[in-house]
């Protein structure tokens, strides 16, 4: 399948050599094949001498899962419909963690001025400023600020235990390592780089239940995220939609090499045994081979339908009105979650001065647009006075509102045969266009993102044109 890059004579491109996508790395696949059972609590017991060891992890699991009680993160019901997720992006120090902190308050304690919402508010970073404005310890355990408000803070180093001793049970039963993988100590393994992204999608997934239920007890209604950084925050908005792709190819690798119909079904059971270990139904026990891969499938495109929805993904972008770099920031990130294939819901900004509010909301518009009072880390904050304050009334009804009439980031106009994508923060020579698959489709790279446009059949065909237009890439289609 080739795809190469379209010269526009109004639109600057980089040529791109004949190109395929039949070679992909394999680690993002792993995770989301097995992040459905991989998360609940477990504990470890010290070895006992003239005990197997495997006996003594079935045995001293089994009765410290009996002892220890339950936690907002250890729970085992199906909810109706997984909580909304609400993330916060921009440049560092523009107030993102100030910003996840008071909506969690708000969400809590606050909404609708008499019941508070279950709000969970999952920390990952080791940033104390969220401790300092909720005057509490955050540990990697969720505990408790208010009667509707729990905290945890990722740690990798911790998480990378709990999948590593279900694999262990798994091949305790099938014996598929021959006591290999029983070797392995999870404690004197380190973090890599890239794993706190993939672990902290498998939390979240555990959290709103993308394969469908949600292990917990508890059921949350509001799941607040605050990210190592925006750029990783964006890869985790962009994972599931991206992964599609990838679990397409390695699923002809699977169906259509020696290699792959070998290893495939013993890989799948070892998946499979480790699901049903966690305690949640396995979806794959039963199944044959092209039923489970078209499971992941629709599991995958769950997954992107719910963060593409405002309903239930929420992200806000937070600025610096007096920093023009945070200004351009926000502009440039805003662009980056449309590539992903989210929707931002609003810009955010500490209290300023009229003047500068208003240049914010000329730099947003369309979107929405709010001010949240200063919170200061130095001292201990009242937030019950912080949320009853007038100056966070427009706040709470900004926050409380879903926006329910979303931006449309693509628009087909059929009659004039052109397609506009919303793209605000990049400039025409950032953005690279190609068209593949027979014209049915179109690619667009930009901000490190690649996003795939499907066109209606109308549409389909050679591209004339294109210009960059109101922060929007205008591209006209031969008749």
């Amino acid at each position: 399948m080739e795809m190469t890059g379209i010269p526009f004579p109004e639109f600057e491109t980089k040529s791109m050599a004949s190109s395929t996508f039949s070679s992909f790395p394999q680690l993002p696949q792993t995770p989301c094949l097995l992040s459905s059972s991989l998360f609940p609590k477990f504990n470890f017991l010290p070895p006992l001498l003239n005990q197997s060891r495997r006996r003594l992890r079935r045995e001293g699991a089994l009765a410290l899962a009996m002892a220890a009680p339950a936690s907002p993160a250890d729970t085992d019901s199906t909810p109706d419909k997984p909580p909304r997720v609400v993330t916060f992006v921009g440049k560092g120090g523009s107030g993102k963690t100030t910003s996840a902190v008071f909506a969690a308050q708000f969400f809590g304690i606050q909404h609708y001025a008499m019941a508070g919402l279950k709000t969970f508010l999952v920390i990952n970073s080791q940033d104390p400023t969220a401790e300092y404005l909720l005057n509490c310890k955050i540990g990697s355990s969720p505990i408790r600020c208010n009667d509707n408000l729990s905290v945890v803070r990722l740690e990798t180093t911790r998480m990378l235990l709990k999948p590593l001793n279900r694999l262990k049970e798994a091949d305790d039963r099938l014996n598929m390592t021959q006591g290999v993988l029983e070797e392995v100590m999870g404690q004197e393994l380190g973090v890599l780089p890239g794993m706190d992204s993939i672990f902290s999608v498998l939390e979240l997934e555990r959290l709103v239940g993308f394969f469908g239920n949600v292990n917990q007890k508890e059921k949350f209604d509001i799941i607040i995220y605050d990210g190592v950084s925006t750029e990783e925050t964006i890869r985790i908005i962009g994972a599931t939609s991206k992964a599609r792709l990838y679990l397409k190819y390695l699923r002809k690798l699977a169906e259509k090499t020696d290699f792959g119909r070998l290893a495939g079904p013993s890989l799948l059971r070892l998946v499979d045994e480790a699901m049903n270990l966690s305690g949640r139904n396995s979806n794959l026990n039963g199944k044959m081979s092209s039923e489970i891969w078209n499971h992941l499938e629709q599991t995958l495109e769950r997954a992107s339908s719910i963060i593409a929805e405002p309903d239930q993904f929420g992200c806000y972008v937070v600025v610096d009105p007096k920093c023009p770099v945070s200004l351009a920031s926000g502009l440039r990130y805003w662009g980056c979650v449309i590539q992903a294939g989210a929707h931002v819901s609003g810009a955010l900004t500490f209290a300023s001065s009229n003047e500068l509010r208003e240049k914010v909301r000329k730099s947003f518009s369309p979107l929405p647009y709010t001010s949240i009072p200063h919170l200061s880390s130095g001292s201990r904050i009242e937030w019950d006075h912080i949320m009853r304050h007038t100056g966070s009334a427009n706040a709470r009804k900004f926050l409380s509102t879903r926006n329910s009439t979303k931006i449309d980031h693509t628009k087909f106009d059929l009659a004039n045969k052109t397609v506009t994508l919303l793209m605000p923060g990049f400039d025409k020579s950032e953005i690279n266009l190609y068209q593949f698959r027979g014209g049915s489709e179109l690619l667009v790279e930009a901000g490190d993102q690649r996003r795939a446009i499907f066109l209606p059949s109308k549409l389909q065909g050679k591209v004339g044109a294109a210009k960059f237009t109101e922060r929007s890439l205008v591209i006209t289609m031969d008749s």
